[in-house]
């Protein structure tokens, strides 16, 4: 009998321990939806626009603020597919479970810095 409390604790124990790690992933969702400064290179080509950061890529959000990163970053383009590096101010959010696309996207609240790329040396093999 006292085996069977035993038991019964050890597994309630278990149990609620599991509930917990569920309430921690909720709470580091909501933080990711603050604002936050990304760096890396931005392309828009065809009504999709994309930030690649060295760990991540991005979709951007199409508003009015990424238009007016697009005309800056258009200044520094020769192709219309070269990514332009660029610094941001923005909301990074799940992307939309009917929507494809990269898994987040950055809705730009602010922008920083449009600088312009580095040149391409002779090895790189353009498309």
């Amino acid at each position: 009998m006292k085996k069977a409390l035993v038991f019964l604790f050890c597994l309630t124990l278990f149990v609620s321990c599991k509930n917990d790690t569920k309430s921690d992933k909720e709470v580091t969702t909501t933080e990711n939806a603050a604002i936050q400064v990304l760096k890396g290179e931005f392309v828009y080509y065809e009504n999709a626009a994309v930030l690649q950061t060295k760990n991540q890529i991005y979709g951007i959000i199409v508003n009015p603020k990424m238009h007016e990163l697009n005309k800056k970053a258009t200044a520094f383009k020769k192709e219309d597919t070269d990514m332009v590096p660029v610094e941001i101010k923005g909301i990074v959010k799940p992307k939309p479970q009917d929507v494809e696309g990269w898994p987040f996207q950055i809705e730009i609240t602010d922008i920083i810095t449009v600088s312009q790329p580095k040149t391409q040396d002779e090895n790189t093999i353009k498309i």
